[in-house]
């Protein structure tokens, strides 16, 4: 399209022959040789180029001064006579595209006006520029506020593990300690995480599934379902990886209330066969008490029987309060008789392994204020840990626990529980006790040493760990003799948080 050009000059005559001249140069051209018509046109039309005697108007230098304010891509051109060029640059200055002196030298114009021309082509280019850059900033603020409020853990990270970007979310729970790395921030460990699906990313490119568990900087911890993705420069080489985590704590929490029923009825599966076994037993012995008219033995069957029928009754009525929270059922009971049940109980599993079995549980202990059946399930439950991590560790011909028992002082008794098995990690150290963390595969449910851990607890006592991998690891439980003043409900986890 070809380019609008108004003539202002107060000479008709001149103003026809530019328009004339300008017109040869395909310009559309309009020509104002008085004030009132420059109003109108400036009024009704945009011109790209204006071509105008400055003194033609006492009132055409505040009218020009307006339209370039409005209209900074309009090129102005003025010309005067030579003794005024002087002035109308002084007064004019840098808004005037050129000047040019009377009578117009027609190169000078011509020059002036391919000037004009490609400054208009120039201007338009930036203003399509700034008006696109006006879009990317508004996108890219449109990115960083869904970075910053989609509802996961989002970090990004270098080849070295380091945080360079987060989301709000993540520094709210974990800092936002920018170079940090992300096993500090997450797992608060001092090296790599094995099997990192960051690293994975950066080896082959795809995108990696896992599922963690990490600990907030309040201590808290949390399931999270973590997926990377490269980030590739304009080359395609992956410079960095995104990891994005979903929090799926309260799902996991609404699972736990059946996983953890099932798996007490699992357990006890055990014991009621053992009680079965027993009460058929009881019953031959009545059978052949009757044969024989023995009353003696009739006797012992019938005690045997009822002994059996409780326990069965007993067990049956724990799974039904298992729904809802139970009272710890304090009484006293002997510290050796506690921990001789504990031992009678796990020997036959460790004998069917041929793990050997260190016990030492002096008679001089006394008694110690505990819910009996609890405490031997929680302990029972550390022994089969340290079984099973004999029964995994396959560099060693021989394999021993030891279960010591011993007073710390008048008021504290301590099981020691220490074996030669497979020991832990650091990471490993830190979860065991977690709801659903488990190091045993599809073989383990990861609430056994959960339960064990939080019933120890609300007798009051605490649980230390010791391990080294590939060496063992010790348990080393302490226990108050007598009831905690805050004697607690025992409360296993809720389908509500």
């Amino acid at each position: 399209m070809a380019k609008q050009i108004l003539i202002i000059d107060r000479d008709a005559g001149h103003a026809g022959a530019l328009k004339i001249y300008t017109e040869r140069l395909q310009y559309e051209v309009t020509i104002a040789t008085t004030f009132e018509q420059v109003g109108f046109e400036l009024d009704n039309n945009i011109f790209d180029i204006i071509l105008a005697d400055l003194f033609s108007f006492d009132e055409l230098l505040p009218c020009l001064e307006s339209i370039k304010k409005k209209y900074p891509i309009v090129q102005i051109l003025i010309f005067a006579a030579k003794d005024k060029l002087d002035d109308a640059m002084d007064i004019f200055g840098s808004k005037a595209t050129n000047y040019l002196d009377l009578p117009v030298n027609s190169k000078a114009l011509d020059l002036a006006l391919i000037t004009a021309c490609k400054n208009i082509s120039t201007d338009r280019k930036i203003i399509r520029y700034s008006e696109r850059l006006g879009d990317l900033r508004h996108a890219q603020e449109l990115l960083n506020q869904l970075f910053d409020e989609v509802p996961c853990y989002i970090s990004v990270q270098d080849r070295n593990l380091r945080i360079t970007a987060a989301n709000n979310r993540f520094k709210h729970h974990f800092g936002s300690q920018v170079g940090g790395f992300c096993y500090e921030l997450y797992k608060h460990r001092t090296s790599q995480c094995p099997d990192c699906p960051v690293v994975e990313t950066f080896q082959d490119g795809k995108c990696h599934h896992t599922e963690e568990i990490v600990t907030s900087k309040f201590g808290k911890q949390y399931n999270v379902l973590t997926q990377t993705a490269p980030i590739r420069n304009e080359q395609g080489e992956i410079t960095q990886v995104m990891e994005m985590s979903t929090n799926i704590t309260q799902i996991r929490q609404l699972q736990n209330h059946l996983i953890s029923l099932g798996l007490m009825l699992g357990s006890m599966s055990h014991g009621v066969k053992g009680m079965l076994t027993a009460l058929d037993g009881g019953l031959y012995q009545l059978e052949t008490g009757l044969a024989q008219k023995d009353d003696d033995r009739i006797s012992k069957a019938f005690g045997l029987i009822q002994q059996m029928s409780d326990k069965i009754k007993k067990m049956v009525l724990e799974i039904l309060y298992y729904a809802k929270s139970r009272e710890l059922q304090y009484e006293d009971m002997d510290v050796a008789l506690l921990a001789g049940n504990v031992i009678n109980t796990i020997r036959p599993l460790a004998e069917n392994y041929a793990v050997k079995l260190d016990v030492c549980i002096p008679e001089s202990l006394g008694k110690i204020e505990v819910d009996a059946a609890w405490m031997e399930a929680a302990l029972v439950n550390f022994l089969e840990n340290a079984v099973d991590a004999c029964v995994f560790d396959r560099d060693k011909k021989e394999h021993c626990i030891q279960f010591h028992v011993g007073k710390t002082s008048d008021e504290f008794i301590v099981f020691t529980i220490s074996d030669n098995g497979i020991g832990m990690d650091t990471e490993t150290k830190n979860k065991m006790f977690t709801l659903f963390f488990t190091s045993k595969g599809s073989q383990g449910t990861g609430l056994g040493l959960f339960i064990a851990n939080r019933v120890i607890k609300y007798h009051g006592g605490t649980v230390e760990v010791e391990s080294e991998q590939g060496r063992g690891t010790k348990f080393i439980i302490l226990l108050p003799l007598q009831k905690p003043d805050n004697a607690k409900i025992v409360e296993f986890p809720r389908t509500t948080r």
